[in-house]
């Protein structure tokens, strides 16, 4: 059972070098590899989440060394929690993506596939690992391959992974001098060890410096407004398959590093107290929170609306880390968890319209209701959870921030929530009255607006089914897994 940690992100790169080989001889072997790679990658993070929640916590030390000096990969509720998401959103987006990378990047699938592999290496890594540098090794595994991925597309999805990549450099940079300055004052890289150091070191500035950096690097990655620009493009831009992939897990996975700095590496009130992180958090995601839906409200790209909300929607998950109360630690969690899934969906229903339709202005969907029926009700599923409107998950981890909101006494941060979610239903049912009220438009065939092909509707239609599944099981993933997470914090 110790061996469960390293388990996880292992089979992703193993077979991420057999798609390789194997696609030289056959593309479609890329594709299976990729499938079964992930597939044995989810088996082995449901299994790990299993185990720790019934039996406690697993260590892994890599190649038999004890920490401090080895590395140390972990499976506690929460990185297996974080884990088994990320393999699951990418399992579905992957079945989801043979026809789609076919009918855009026909030529390209085989480094995509692989390219994927990657990514879910590098973020099932971060999830499990137990050392400051080598977070840092897989974050840098996660982001090469995500630059790649989206520079695909075409001349604007290059330019677009330019701007993120060199962002992304300086971020990845900033966490790496933060973490450069923690190893310095305590001689350690362990999470857990330095842990115990830090405590006397509270005081330095070494020690400040270190978090003003990690907290910009890692804002950085997980596009915390205002440090979001590299996002709208990219998830515009970037290919169907390839923005329904990144767009759910890759900024979730970068707020749950920012977590575990706040809750394992320091102590809670060295963020909220000591230095104001926390503060400074919570008021830049409530800005980031109005500002990106009302820019969400201007567009009439259906990916760049998706985008924006996106900013916005991290924004909540910082908000709830910004509260720094449990319920707020809970809301941010499970925000993580529910944005993936209603993300996800939204960007492989606009995959989806594209796919058959090659449209992706909101005007344009005038009459889709009738003639993409399913499509549309996961849509509309996946719309009204983002609103909040109950039993969709969105619902619930609002609820619980606006609960953080009201136990902190911030007022500010209550109104912020619920004006976003009017601000939410202006531009989903913007586009909910175009399919669902407005006439097919003029010029747009009726013959080709139909539903995409079974491999494609079916991962849209799980993740919309999933949508309500975790709205009605919210509590038992409360009470499970996430309230423990905030213990210390209590």
């Amino acid at each position: 059972m110790t061996y469960l940690p390293i388990l996880i992100p292992v089979p992703l790169l193993l077979f991420a070098f057999i798609g390789t080989l194997a696609g030289l001889w056959r593309r479609s072997l890329a594709y299976g590899a990729a499938l079964l790679g992930t597939a044995i990658s989810l088996g082995v993070a449901t299994a790990g989440l299993v185990v720790v929640l019934s039996e406690g916590n697993l260590h892994h030390f890599l190649g038999g060394w004890d920490p401090p000096w080895g590395i140390e990969y972990v499976l506690d509720p929460l990185s297996a929690f974080m884990a088994m998401l990320v393999t699951f959103i990418g399992l579905v987006v992957l079945i989801y993506s043979r026809q789609s990378l076919l009918h855009e990047l026909p030529e390209r699938v085989v480094p995509l596939y692989v390219l994927k592999l990657l990514l879910l290496a590098g973020l099932t890594g971060i999830a499990v690992t137990g050392d400051l540098f080598n977070l840092y090794v897989f974050l840098e595994i996660a982001s090469l391959a995500a630059y790649a991925l989206m520079a695909v597309g075409g001349r604007q999805s290059a330019m677009a992974a330019f701007r993120y990549v060199v962002l992304g450099t300086i971020g990845g940079t900033f966490y790496l001098l933060g973490v450069g300055f923690i190893y310095f004052s305590t001689g350690t890289l362990n999470m857990a060890d330095a842990a115990q150091r830090l405590p006397a070191l509270y005081e330095s500035r070494a020690i400040m410096a270190a978090v003003a950096f990690i907290v910009l690097g890692l804002g950085l990655k997980m596009a915390l407004f205002p440090l979001h620009v590299w996002l709208p493009d990219a998830y515009t831009y970037a290919p169907s398959a390839v923005a329904g992939l990144i767009a759910p897990i890759m900024t979730k996975v970068f707020a749950y590093a920012l977590v575990r700095m706040f809750l394992t590496v320091f102590q809670p009130d060295y963020f909220r107290v000591t230095l104001p992180v926390t503060d400074i958090i919570g008021w830049l995601s409530a800005a980031g929170i109005v500002i990106a839906s009302i820019l969400a409200i201007a567009q009439r790209d259906l990916r760049r609306m998706l985008a924006y909300s996106s900013v916005a929607q991290v924004a909540y998950i910082g908000l709830g880390i910004g509260l720094a109360n449990p319920l707020g630690m809970i809301g941010a969690l499970l925000h993580i968890l529910n944005h993936a899934f209603m993300k996800a969906c939204l960007f492989l229903i606009a995959g989806g319209i594209r796919f058959r339709t090659g449209l992706v202005d909101i005007p344009l969907f005038a009459g889709f209701g009738r003639l993409m029926p399913w499509t549309m009700a996961a849509f509309t599923m996946a719309a009204l959870s983002m609103v909040g409107i109950p039993p969709a998950c969105g619902f619930f981890s609002k609820w619980y921030l606006v609960l953080a909101g009201l136990d902190a006494g911030n007022w500010v941060f209550v109104a912020v929530i619920l004006i976003s979610s009017l601000l939410n239903a202006v531009y989903f049912f913007r586009v909910l009255e175009q399919v669902y009220i407005r006439p097919l438009r003029e010029g747009v065939a009726e013959e080709q607006v139909r539903e995409p092909p079974a491999e494609m509707l079916a991962p849209i239609l799980v993740l919309a089914a999933g949508i309500i599944i975790l709205g009605i099981i919210n509590v038992v993933i409360v009470t499970q897994v996430l309230y423990p997470v905030t213990e210390p914090l209590r």
